[in-house]
């Protein structure tokens, strides 16, 4: 073998060695274009739609007249007609506790009392001074009558009798700031203290509150401004899920500059005590409703390019239909022109839609 014979050959070797290398690379690069080949001719799936005349499933909803009802939706509290933490007027140690806790009581009904003895005494002094000082006038009138005595000695024994009266209502008054009386029918809470403590003008004796009726108080935003008036009709749930109507009776007179609502009152009669306040409610408010309405699930329109449009259903194909729009609430829109009873709404898929898109139902 010669020089050139033995060259040519290592020349061959290297060549298949090399050759050898890179086939499994080039093998799999050959194999993923023939694939990406193959899908991207491909035929489409006619659930996805993409392909031309591909059909595209989708759920409908065939259109009649319905009653549409906006309800304004709000959170509230029930609150008592009255609350208020009963204390005493003056000082003095508690004598006598005479209300049970958790019971009702009457307007005017004696809750509580403090030492007043001090002050029947000092009562008791001054009455007796009294049958004095009106024999003193009856005998200086007498005298007057006769020129016996002059004016001014009559006044003043007169003068001393109305002092002495004053003095008595004092201590009356007084004696009655001993006196804790209930200021209106209600129901009392937990007593604060017990007899023999030491009370003043600070201390709870316990709470008071009225609980029939009962208010509710809630807030609704500001575009609602018009739609709720003193007396207008709402319901309201609590966490038993009984419906309960009371009737709107205040309104604030102003909005509320940083949540932009309005804060209202509504009364409910509550003549079994059922309910207590504190408790948190489910307002609903009637704010308008339309008969025989054709309505549309809000997903159910695209707004394209300053205008509303949808899709009907209408001999296998999408057709697309421009709408006109009336009342929305949370979740449907009133539909004044466009559609007609009977049409039948395609109402999923509606971004995949064009017009003239063959489609199947599904539903």
């Amino acid at each position: 073998m010669n020089k050139t014979t033995r060259i040519i050959l290592f020349a061959i070797i290297a060549l298949l060695i090399v050759g050898m290398a890179i086939y499994p690379t080039l093998s799999k690069r050959m194999k993923a274009g023939k694939e990406s080949t193959e899908i991207a001719h491909a035929p489409a799936s006619p659930a996805m739609g993409g392909g031309k005349g591909a059909p595209l499933n989708v759920n409908v909803k065939v259109i009649e007249p319905e009653n549409l009802i906006d309800m304004i939706r709000a959170t509230g509290n029930l609150m008592p007609d009255e609350d208020v933490d009963l204390t005493f007027e003056t000082s003095g140690k508690i004598t006598n506790l005479y209300f049970q806790e958790g019971h009702a009581v009457k307007k005017g009904e004696l809750l509580a009392k403090v030492n007043d003895k001090p002050l029947q005494a000092e009562l008791n002094k001054l009455e007796a001074q009294i049958p004095l000082a009106e024999d003193r006038v009856f005998r200086q009138k007498a005298l007057l009558e006769k020129d016996a005595v002059s004016k001014e000695a009559y006044e003043q024994v007169t003068t001393e009798l109305e002092k002495l009266h004053a003095d008595i209502d004092l201590a009356k008054a007084r004696i009655a700031q001993t006196e804790l009386r209930a200021p209106f029918d209600g129901v009392i809470g937990l007593r604060q203290v017990s007899e023999g403590s030491y009370a003043s003008p600070t201390t709870i004796i316990a709470s008071l509150t009225k609980i029939i009726p009962l208010k509710i108080e809630f807030s609704i935003p500001e575009r609602h401004l018009n739609v709720i008036v003193p007396g207008t009709h709402l319901t309201f749930r609590t966490s038993d899920a009984t419906s309960y109507g009371a009737s709107i009776y205040a309104i604030e007179s102003h909005v509320d500059v940083n949540t932009h609502t309005l804060k209202a009152r509504a009364i409910y009669p509550n003549l079994n005590g059922k309910l207590k306040p504190g408790v948190m409610a489910s307002i609903e408010i009637l704010s308008n409703e339309i008969k025989n309405a054709l309505v549309v699930p809000n997903e159910a329109i695209i707004a394209e390019m300053g205008r509303d449009i949808a899709y009907i259903y209408s001999n296998g194909k999408a057709k697309q239909v421009e709408l006109k729009k009336g009342l929305r609430t949370e979740s449907s829109i009133q539909i004044v022109d466009g559609l007609n009873k009977g049409d039948t709404l395609i109402i999923s898929g509606i971004m995949q839609l064009r017009d003239g898109l063959p489609v199947i139902i599904e539903n």
